[in-house]
């Protein structure tokens, strides 16, 4: 009544009030972000960015941070927004005043009156859209989106649209998103629209991030659309995008017999001609509604390569033609010739004809098409059903069959022929064969469905189709198999003529259901179309830097991993890695110390550059005794192979003589030139401290048994002027004489290094004596 509708706007007036008032006790967002009514949109958001740094809770450790960060947010937002700003600065109201407004109203059954009283109070920049009631017309609920809509996008397209009471940007293409229902709906696509505020967890489910947002439901995946203009083109370019790739095959002259032999899959064949590049939506539509039973084929009239498939189907260039082709490949079951062909007519003609003659019930969907559940009909609806094996060998068997179809004269209202593979549908032919099936597997059964589970059902035994030729007119298997199968429906057909077996069945196998490769490929398809749609470019630089440095760290460990590989195929060529990577315990032969001869090229990381605390013991040798002293050298430090601080080399005073000179000139702090006798220097051996610059020096004829360091020093300089001993004068530069009456002094090769155990044990002691240079002489390099 007129009376109660102005009592329900003067309540909606009231309710707006209230909105108003509350708003009003709220803070100024204006105040929140610290700036005038007059500021611009630029100086809006530097605000918003000084304080958002300022107050994020990350960063600021206040106890009301979190709230005051809220509050700049919804400030920020608000007056970003140019509507929303000129609404609150005109009425103080906001579209975050929905939570005030508990139920929908829809007054589109109302007449009006020749005012609006809310027009009258806020005025006619308030702005309210009439036909706001679309959205509550079409408005449905989450358990409806789960139940009803995601299960029906498998074979509809669903357009959702979210909104809000008092979202303005919702009423602003409220006209727009008319004109998109009213010209979409007719091509197939259903609309709906949910409001966000009664059901946001669906709001969230679907990716979509805000009111209004339009999001299309396809084959149960959600894709957003994000465009800002609410256009015909721009959805139907959105709804061409996320079609399946797979929904229709591009057809010319070269490939139309293989499209029309492929009816194995068991689809119907479909082929669409028009006189344009780009296939019509409406097409796109109805092949992705029936895209399980009907495979389609598109073909360009325009296009040069189509030239022979327009002469042999006799079209029209100037109109839209469909054909429907079931096994014969030659004679189309149904065609329609328009410039136009309505999406009503399209359906109505694919749908009487979404079968084959013969087809292969692969799935409960085909089962329910070609033999529905009928118990409460009084006639039967009978399936003469052929059981046989996905085999070549059963081609003119099934053929056979096709063949007492299309000659039978029933109505497919009546009785179909239909035939199934028994190891895809192993649990419904146990049933009906109480778990045993004869080694002929060319059985016909007909079969009458009284509901989902229960069937009645009787073999056909007189059927022979076990036949090995395809001339089916003159076979006399044929025309017997096709008597007695007349003969079995005509009596079953009868009101009063029961079947004679019963049992309960299972849902069939679906044998086109995707496999868990499919379903994979399917899922990373989906994901990479969501990442593409939400994924911004400073997202993606993030993500592809993340996936660089990663694919970076496994590349260095690779060639790690290489490297190491490499050196335990050193190792175990050289012996000391077996086959299971473990380490060859040392031999008696091979001793697991390693000796260093001392040359210019090592003479750096054996001397110059030793790490604090590491130290190198150096035997000298030449030629003639190098064979006779390095194994008791090796014998003697053999005990200490294992400290981490200490390098054992040898060194052919050959190579090393100046060296070695200057090295004891340096010791001796005298500018005099040594003259050296190399073979009186064989079997010294040094301890170089590389980092101090010291070294400490072990010969049998080295007087470093009397302790005291000035008395040693001594003992050292008086050693030049020697020569009760030849041997001793002579390790320090005196000249050498081969004759000698000191017969008992003179000391052999094999006993040269026979203090040397000792003098190692008063070397780790600290008690050898040590002496200093200013600087590490240079080795020779020749």
């Amino acid at each position: 009544t007129n009376h109660t509708m102005f009592a329900n706007y003067w309540k909606l007036m009231l309710l707006a009030l209230c909105a108003t008032l509350a708003q009003c006790a709220n803070n100024n967002p204006y105040e929140e972000l610290g700036i005038s009514r007059t500021a611009s949109v630029q100086e809006v958001r530097r605000a918003y960015k000084q304080l958002a740094k300022e107050w994020h809770p990350d960063k600021n450790n206040h106890p009301d941070a979190e709230r005051r960060f809220v509050q700049i947010k919804k400030a920020y937002e608000l007056l970003n927004d140019q509507d929303r700003r000129k609404i609150y600065d005109q009425h103080g109201i906001t579209s975050e005043d929905s939570h005030y407004i508990r139920q929908k109203h829809d007054y589109s059954g109302y007449n009006r009156f020749a005012f609006d009283p809310v027009e009258e109070f806020f005025g006619k920049q308030f702005g309210f859209d009439q036909d706001i009631s679309l959205y509550h017309k079409l408005s449905v609920t989450s358990n409806y989106f789960e139940q009803t809509i995601i299960p029906k996008s498998k074979n509809k397209l669903h357009v959702i649209m979210f909104y809000n009471d008092w979202c303005f940007g919702c009423m602003k293409i409220v006209s727009a998103f008319k004109k998109l229902v009213d010209t979409f709906e007719p091509l197939g696509v259903q609309f709906a629209t949910i409001n966000a505020a009664h059901e946001p967890g669906i709001l969230r489910k679907t990716g979509a991030d805000g009111i209004p947002r339009m999001v299309l439901v396809l084959s149960g995946h959600s894709y957003v659309y994000r465009e800002n203009i609410y256009t015909q083109q721009k959805l139907a370019e959105f709804i061409r995008k996320k079609m399946p790739f797979k929904i229709g095959q591009r057809i010319n002259d070269d490939n139309i017999d293989e499209f029309m032999k492929g009816w194995t899959d068991n689809r119907v064949r479909a082929l669409v001609l028009e006189p344009r590049s780009s296939t019509r939506l409406r097409y796109l539509i109805a092949a992705f509604g029936f895209h399980d039973r009907v495979a389609f084929g598109f073909a360009d009239l325009t296009n040069k390569n189509t030239k022979l498939l327009a002469d042999r189907f006799k079209v029209n260039p100037k109109l839209d033609t469909l054909f429907l082709f079931n096994e014969d490949s030659l004679r189309a079951v149904a065609s329609i010739s328009m410039a136009d062909i309505p999406t009503q007519t399209l359906e109505n003609i694919i749908s009487s004809n979404q079968y084959l003659s013969l087809p292969r019930l692969s799935s409960q969907e085909v089962l329910e098409g070609v033999c529905p559940a009928e118990w409460n009909r009084p006639r039967k609806r009978l399936c003469v059903v052929l059981i046989t094996e996905n085999s070549p060998d059963y081609d003119i068997a099934r053929g056979a069959l096709r063949h007492i179809a299309l000659e039978s004269g029933y109505s497919v209202e009546r009785v179909r022929f239909a035939y199934m593979y028994k190891e895809k549908q192993a649990d419904f032919l146990n049933a009906i064969s109480k778990g045993s099936f004869e080694d002929n597997l060319l059985r016909l059964v007909v079969i009458w469905r009284r509901d989902s589970t229960q069937i009645k059902y009787e073999w056909v035994d007189g059927a022979k189709l076990d036949i090995k030729t395809t001339d089916y007119l003159n076979n006399s298997a044929i025309n017997t198999t096709k008597h007695e199968i007349n003969l079995t429906i005509q009596r079953l057909l009868k009101t009063n003529e029961a079947l004679t077996y019963e049992a309960y069945v299972q849902n069939l196998l679906d044998e086109h259901a995707q496999g868990m490769l499919s379903k994979w490929i399917t899922r990373l398809l989906y994901l990479v179309d969501y990442l593409s749609d939400n994924i911004e470019d400073e997202h993606l630089f993030a993500a592809l830097s993340l996936l660089g440095t990663i694919a970076f760290m496994f590349a260095i460990g690779y060639v790690m991993m290489y490297f190491v590989r490499a050196e335990e195929e050193t190792l175990k060529a050289q012996g000391q890695l077996n086959n299971d990577g473990q380490c060859n315990k040392p031999s008696k032969h091979v001793p697991e110390l390693k000796l260093y001869e001392l040359r210019a090229e090592k003479y750096n990381g054996l001397v110059r550059l030793l790490k604090p605390g590491c130290r190198t013991i150096l035997l000298i040798t030449d030629l003639q005794s190098r064979t006779k002293l390095i194994p008791p050298y090796h014998r003697a430090v053999w005990p200490y192979r294992r400290t981490k601080t200490l390098l054992f080399g040898h060194m052919l005073i050959e190579k090393g003589l100046s060296w070695y000179s200057e090295l004891l000139r340096l010791s001796l702090c005298t500018n005099q030139n040594l003259q050296i006798n190399p073979r009186n220097c064989v079997g010294t051996v040094i301890a170089l401290n590389g980092h101090r610059k010291y070294f400490c020096v072990y010969h049998a004829k080295h007087p470093e048994c009397a302790r005291g360091t000035k008395r040693m020093i001594k003992m050292t300089k008086q050693l030049l002027d020697r020569n009760d001993d030849p041997e001793i004068g002579n390790f320090l530069g005196v000249n050498y004489s081969e004759e000698s009456d000191a017969e008992s002094n003179v000391l052999f090769e094999d006993n040269l290094l026979d203090g040397l155990s000792n003098w190692l044990d008063r070397l780790f002691e600290g008690t050898t004596h040590r002496y200093y240079i200013n600087y590490w002489p240079d080795f020779p390099t020749k």
